[in-house]
């Protein structure tokens, strides 16, 4: 692991105390998504097992848990809440592989889980006195690179072959690398460059066989946005598209305010829905995300939508295993809360501005172009 002493220094000064996260206004944040947040908390502890999961093997899922409290500013030692990240980040530590892999379900979930438990150990990096930590690390990322295919992606598998699978197994690999050189670690400058290229490659512009619609007119005008694998645009990936490139460095890519200019119409007709967060979890995680990275108008005019809509649809119950959560969308069940509430308590959270992610700048690249 390659860092510099300055940068752990800061990570322990940042975390040693809650409040260094700069609010940019107070109108990010209010009365009702402070308590929607503690609310969420208190789901999650009263709800995580004895060994730090939720009733789910997967760590990537763990790892939200996890990564939820720490977004409220919460580290083991140092808040109410301290012991419930150590059991979660525990809990990954201890189940990661000899080669480095983070996941112990099934192998075709091998790069979901991996990306996400990587990403959180990267954002818990400097909170927690772990010497673990660092070698996990170490070997995590290594296998990002050692398993990414030819053309830049990467498969569900934890296996190198000549093509990626899909879009939403790039985005994870994207936040754990940046999360990584956030913190001092050195990655190739090609897996980064090649990553780059194949996010590009998923990105769709709007147009017509005949170009009557947009004739000549350049990519970086039309309409467009980012696919799951060339198909069809969902508002998922056209947040996970811009995610990756903002993390990856490239804010000015033009692909990056097409794709917003797709998920802000969307965010306008934001409806709640029988206690469903709006849209799914998964979406809403990269939505926030790419929102927020941005910033600017932007940002103000869409996140008190997103911040009032997920506040609306938290479950409200006298039973504790029900109330101060929110549903995932399509994952069922315990697993399935845990995922919506942690993604819940995530975004409400980004305001504080807590996770090194959220304060990070440019680096630079062989693929900084703009109208590339």
């Amino acid at each position: 692991m390659t860092k510099t002493v300055m940068t752990m220094m800061i990570c322990l000064m940042a975390w040693g105390q809650p409040a260094w996260g700069v609010v940019e206004g107070e109108w990010e944040i209010t009365p009702e998504s402070e308590k929607a947040v503690e609310r969420g908390l208190q789901w999650l502890a009263h709800n995580q097992g004895p060994v730090g999961n939720w009733g789910s093997q997967d760590l990537g899922l763990v790892a939200l848990g996890a990564m939820a409290f720490l977004s409220a500013g919460h580290a083991p030692g140092r808040s109410p809440y301290g012991n419930n990240v150590k059991k979660a980040l525990d809990y990954i530590i201890v189940n990661a592989k000899p080669s480095g892999l983070l996941n112990v379900s099934s192998e075709g979930r091998d790069m979901y889980n991996h990306g996400l438990a990587t990403f959180c150990l990267t954002q818990a990096y400097g909170a927690v006195p772990d010497r673990r930590l660092g070698p996990v690390l170490d070997r995590g990322i290594k296998l990002i690179c050692d398993v990414q295919c030819d053309d830049g992606g990467w498969d569900y598998i934890a296996r190198r072959q000549a093509r990626g699978h899909d879009l939403s197994i790039v985005v994870m690999q994207a936040k754990a690398l940046r999360g990584a050189m956030d913190i001092g670690l050195d990655i190739p400058p090609a897996v980064i460059d090649k990553a780059i290229e194949s996010v590009r490659g998923y990105y769709r512009p709007m147009g017509d066989a005949d170009g009557k619609q947009y004739g000549t007119d350049p990519l970086g005008l039309r309409p467009g946005a980012f696919t799951y694998n060339g198909g069809k645009v969902t508002t998922a990936m056209a947040a996970a598209g811009a995610v990756c490139l903002q993390e990856f460095g490239l804010y000015k890519d033009f692909r990056i305010p097409r794709s917003l200019d797709h998920i802000a119409k969307d965010v306008s007709s934001l409806k709640k829905k029988n206690g469903h967060i709006p849209f799914d979890a998964y979406a809403m995680y990269y939505v926030a995300q790419g929102l927020y990275q941005v910033g600017g108008t932007r940002w103000r005019e869409n996140y008190p939508v997103i911040r009032d809509a997920i506040v609306e649809t938290q479950w409200k119950s006298t039973s504790p295993t029900v109330d101060g959560s929110w549903d995932g969308g399509r994952v069922n069940g315990v697993p399935g809360k845990l995922f919506g509430t942690s993604v819940g308590v995530f975004v409400l959270s980004i305001p504080n501005r807590y996770l090194p992610i959220l304060q990070e700048g440019e680096f630079t690249s062989e693929n900084e172009a703009s109208d590339k």
